[in-house]
């Protein structure tokens, strides 16, 4: 059975975005289109209307190009268990006002019971330092915190 991951927009945007000069992001781009060129057909993959809607933002012609990549994904139903558990979060971890939405992709793949959550967001999701209280907040309220992780620790 293959295992599930949300796909949060961070992913699209290093998988669509121009070629970096910056040596981080040019590897972290090619680490993302190599997962989704040879690994993503392993996964079943999925956003939430979260993604779409941070994905449809900025630049008209990088949104369109993340808009198009997204229609190949399905759809996770945002449920009210979700929203009340991204509250909980933003009311009890470090996370600034405008990191709602990262707190809403953490619910929504908590609630949905994803393997995975496949993010470059270091600041407020893939961050060691906010990890152990996430998983315990998310414990908390019943459900159990996927795996946060890059593409490229999916590449192996």
């Amino acid at each position: 059975m293959k295992r599930s991951i949300y796909v949060e927009t961070s992913v699209l945007s290093y998988l669509t975005s121009k070629p970096a000069r910056e040596l981080v992001n040019a590897a972290r781009q090619q680490s993302t289109r190599d997962w989704w060129d040879g690994k993503r057909d392993d996964f079943n993959l999925y956003i939430s209307q979260a993604v779409l809607v941070e994905a449809a933002a900025g630049d008209h012609e990088a949104a369109a190009k993340r808009l198009d990549i997204l229609k190949q994904l399905a759809l996770v139903e945002l449920t009210p268990e979700a929203v009340d558990l991204a509250e909980f979060l933003v009311q009890n971890t470090p996370f600034p006002d405008n990191a709602k939405f990262d707190a809403l992709h953490i619910a929504i793949a908590s609630a949905s019971a994803f393997d995975f959550i496949l993010t470059w967001n270091f600041k407020h999701i893939a961050n060691a330092n906010i990890r152990s209280k996430l998983e315990v907040l998310v414990h908390s309220k019943g459900f159990q915190l996927p795996v946060i992780c890059t593409p490229e620790e999916l590449l192996f």
